[in-house]
Parts: structure tokens; C-alpha cells; sequence
């Protein structure tokens, strides 16, 4: 029986955060990494990135990354029963072009940065689409209240600047052999400080994809 659409994305998605925490075992023996929620209004203006050490730059991606997925939900409850897309191509290219624009304000690499963010993009509407099958099975789970979606993105505005930032601070962290173990231990940490359920560790695993340029 051919698989169908959704079907494919899971075991794709799945497949994903197989390959990252894989190293979930050598995360455990990690130093602990200490959680600080980013200050409000912190990414408002963009600032030429500092020298960021390669484990918490790449924690701060782990975190800002999860941050985004968590608009998610925010995002799927909006256009829950609104009959409103999940895939907006539009929306979607007018992300990708103020990243690449900010990224190159910053001297860092465009494409790079796109290329991280179309899985950041995708990782967000597989949260979108889990929790749309979630309601729709069980009615009951759907939420009461519909958020205002402008409000909505300029939250992920906010945090799409914070993680242009962030990449454009660990071109060497990125680049180095040892960012898939450090990635991983960073992404296990998030997941568990998070308590991220398995929908959204799917998704995370698919937001990070591109993270490290060493990457398969």
C-alpha cells in the first residue's frame, strides 16, 4: 500500500530525530547547561554577532529553535476551523527574504541561514499539522480560543532575528566536526527542560537539520 502524504512527512520527520539523538548517551554526560530565558525585546535591532563558545552558541539555537516551535501551537489554533492553509508560500518566502537580508547585514552566509530556516519552517507546520490530526480526532483537545495571528508573528519575527543572530554568531561552532554531538547533547537538554512531548521533538530534530555545516 503506497504511504500517503502525511504519512511520508512522519516517518521522514521521524527519521530526523532518529539521526539527532542518536547521541542522546554522550548528551547525558554533557556539563549541565544552564537555561536563560531571552530578555523581552532582546532581538528588536540587530547587532554585529560576538564570539559565541561552540556549546552555548549551539544551546542558544537548541533553545531559540524551540522557542519558535512553540509558536506552533499558536499558529495551528489560530487557523484550526478557519479553513486557512497550513502551507503559506507567500508568508513563507517573506520570511525567508528578511532572514537572508538580515544575515547579510550581519556579514554572515544568506544561504546558509535559508537553508536553516526552510527547516525551521517546516518543523513549525509539523506541529501545525500533528495538532490539526490531534483535533480533529478528538474534538474535545481542540482549543477554545483563537489567537490573533499578526500578534502571533511578530512573536516569530522576534525570534527569527534572535536566531539569525545566533547563526550568524557560530560560523565556527557550525562548522566544526564536533557540532553534530554538541547539537545533539544541546537539543536533548532543550527537550527535556521543555518536558517536549513527541510531536514537538520531531519537530525539533527537523528544525536543526541544517544547523551544522558538517551535516549529511
Amino acid at each position: 500500500m503506497p504511504l500517503t502524504l502525511p504519512t511520508r512527512r512522519t516517518l521522514t520527520a521521524a527519521a530526523a530525530a532518529t539521526l539527532l539523538f542518536t547521541a542522546a548517551g554522550a548528551a547525558a554526560a554533557a556539563p549541565a547547561a544552564r537555561h536563560v530565558p531571552p530578555a523581552p525585546g532582546a532581538a528588536a535591532t540587530l547587532h554585529a554577532p560576538s564570539t559565541a563558545s561552540h556549546h552555548g552558541g549551539l544551546r542558544s539555537l537548541a533553545a531559540l529553535s524551540a522557542e519558535r516551535l512553540a509558536t506552533g501551537d499558536l499558529v495551528a489554533a489560530a487557523k484550526w476551523g478557519t479553513g486557512s492553509p497550513i502551507d503559506d508560500p507567500a508568508r513563507e518566502q517573506q520570511v525567508l527574504d528578511a532572514v537572508a537580508e538580515q544575515a547579510r547585514q550581519l556579514g554572515a552566509d544568506p544561504g546558509a541561514t535559508v537553508r536553516v530556516f526552510r527547516d525551521q519552517i517546516e518543523a513549525n507546520k509539523i506541529v501545525q499539522r500533528g495538532l490539526h490530526r490531534l483535533w480533529a480526532a478528538d474534538p474535545t483537545k481542540a482549543p477554545a480560543e483563537r489567537p490573533d495571528l499578526t500578534e502571533v508573528r511578530k512573536e516569530i519575527n522576534r525570534i527569527n532575528t534572535a536566531l539569525v543572530q545566533a547563526l550568524a554568531a557560530t560560523p565556527q561552532a557550525r562548522s566544526a566536526p564536533s557540532c553534530r554531538p554538541r547539537l545533539t547533547a544541546a537539543a536533548v537538554r532543550v527537550r527535556h527542560q521543555h518536558h517536549l512531548d513527541i510531536l514537538h521533538t520531531l519537530a525539533l530534530a527537523r528544525s536543526l537539520r541544517s544547523v551544522c555545516a558538517t551535516a549529511d
